[in-house]
């Protein structure tokens, strides 16, 4: 799953690369993007900051109410159940990122592995979004089996990404032409394995759903 992403580019950067308008509130946002925090996501044919993760509400053991979780990542099968189905069906969005990282190694002692496409400056993951009582606008990253790809030697699951064709139809297109597009990336990667330590916090803590 993906928990952690870079995105180096500014917002007139990504609306030019993928012929978007930029929003008028502006965006802040950092190079890395982790659970919980802004990002830039591409919808509605324009570049908005949104927060990473659709909260998920919980309450402690006597029932108070606790800081809401972000699940920052969409399973592919679970993309028709009630907690994603009218995002999915209704708001999808495109996800620009340079790179995403994964976690590598024993318990205790896992490093940061960055993958990316090669040549490829900019590129985009399959998303979805809604708006939020808690955050207001919010975005997921869909994820799906990484067999048949080289994140496979890496992760079991990798962000769906998404060809220039693949964009247009995943925005534009039905619910089940989407869903078609739900597969692991079988294209050339680069893989940049680290000794940078997978730090605790934000990039640590699951939000698959």
């Amino acid at each position: 799953m993906c928990n952690l992403y870079r995105m180096t580019r500014n917002a007139n950067e990504v609306a030019g690369w993928f012929g978007a308008a930029e929003a008028a509130e502006g965006a802040n946002f950092g190079a890395e993007v982790y659970p919980g925090y802004p990002g830039l996501v591409v919808a509605n044919g324009a570049v908005r900051p949104m927060t990473w993760g659709f909260p998920l509400v919980r309450k402690g053991a006597k029932g108070q109410p606790l800081k809401p979780k972000p699940v920052n990542n969409a399973r592919t099968d679970k993309l028709t159940t009630f907690f994603w189905r009218h995002s999915f069906e209704e708001r999808r969005c495109l996800i620009p990122l340079t790179a995403w990282a994964e976690a590598e190694g024993a318990k205790g002692r896992m490093t940061r592995t960055w993958l990316s496409l090669p040549d490829a400056p900019l590129f985009a993951a399959a998303g979805v979004w809604r708006e939020s009582e808690e955050w207001g606008a919010c975005y997921a990253m869909v994820m799906t089996e990484s067999e048949g790809s080289e994140v496979a030697a890496v992760h079991s699951r990798m962000p769906v990404l998404l060809t220039p064709e693949g964009q247009a139809a995943w925005i534009q297109g039905t619910a089940g032409d989407a869903l078609a597009l739900c597969s692991a990336w079988h294209g050339r990667l680069v893989i940049d394995r680290t000794d940078k330590p997978w730090a605790k916090g934000a990039a640590s803590q699951p939000g698959l759903l």
